[in-house]
């Protein structure tokens, strides 16, 4: 996923609302979703030592999403974005009355078949995902808050994806527990709430050309990353077996 995305001369007018979001919006054919891995899962061709992959590697990912949220918290320096984007980290971390994002994706793992012993220790990460995931990590705290902010837009596209997962996974991989797919079910709610607020960001912040460039550099960039991840799992890992232990 190396295509480029088109930037306005500099002396060109800010796209409206409509066309700005519109631009947003397409680069969903870039979305992870589009991925042979992701495809192969949803026709049920994966045998369960590449959904083991699959699982331990992505809980980097999921591990990570309250540290690039602290970021954006970090760098946002207007109180009522913070007060409402915390929320964010809460989900993940999850609340004295209620498990996050985290802890279903652990037990996800473990409906998998990964003890979660083993995702906590991380000795399954690929040097790829990883690197990919740090680099996510990175953008969000170097950039401007609401180009960070822009990066979180594939929530736009998350939605319709894990609706199609959750039905296949249940069509195709019987032997995972339906609670298994509680993270899923969750962020099919959290999700469009998510994305509705930081597009509202997105598109008042961003007023001029150069700004709503960035806002779409910034979430092709997310989405480059999270095709960038699926790579690596898809390959495995590709290390000699002394210099992978």
């Amino acid at each position: 996923m190396t295509a480029q995305v088109t930037t306005a001369p500099a002396d060109t007018a800010a796209a409206s609302p409509e066309e700005f979001t519109a631009r947003l919006r397409a680069l969903g054919d870039r979305y992870h979703d589009r991925h042979p891995f992701h495809v192969a899962m949803n026709e049920g061709r994966l045998d369960r030592d590449q959904l083991r992959r699959w699982v331990a590697n992505r809980f980097y990912y999921q591990s990570r999403i309250p540290m690039k949220d602290a970021a954006i918290l970090a760098n946002c320096p207007e109180p009522q974005v913070r007060r409402v984007w915390i929320g964010r980290i809460l989900d993940h971390d999850g609340r004295p009355d209620s498990p996050g994002g985290i802890e279903r994706w652990l037990r996800l793992g473990e409906a998998i078949g990964v003890p979660r012993e083993e995702m906590l220790s991380e000795r399954h990460v690929l040097p790829g995902v990883r690197y990919a995931v740090d680099a996510y990590v990175d953008f969000c705290r170097r950039r401007p808050w609401i180009e960070a902010v822009a990066s979180s837009l594939t929530e736009l596209f998350g939605p319709g994806a894990m609706r199609v997962r959750v039905a296949r996974m249940e069509e195709h991989y019987p032997w995972i527990s339906r609670d298994g797919l509680a993270y899923f079910r969750d962020r099919l709610v959290q999700a469009p709430a998510d994305a509705d607020h930081a597009l509202s960001l997105v598109l008042e912040r961003c007023r001029t050309a150069e700004l709503q460039d960035r806002a779409v550099a910034a979430l092709a960039f997310k989405c480059d990353l999270l095709w960038a991840q699926l790579d690596a799992i898809a390959a495995g890992d590709t290390r000699p077996e002394a210099a992978a232990r």
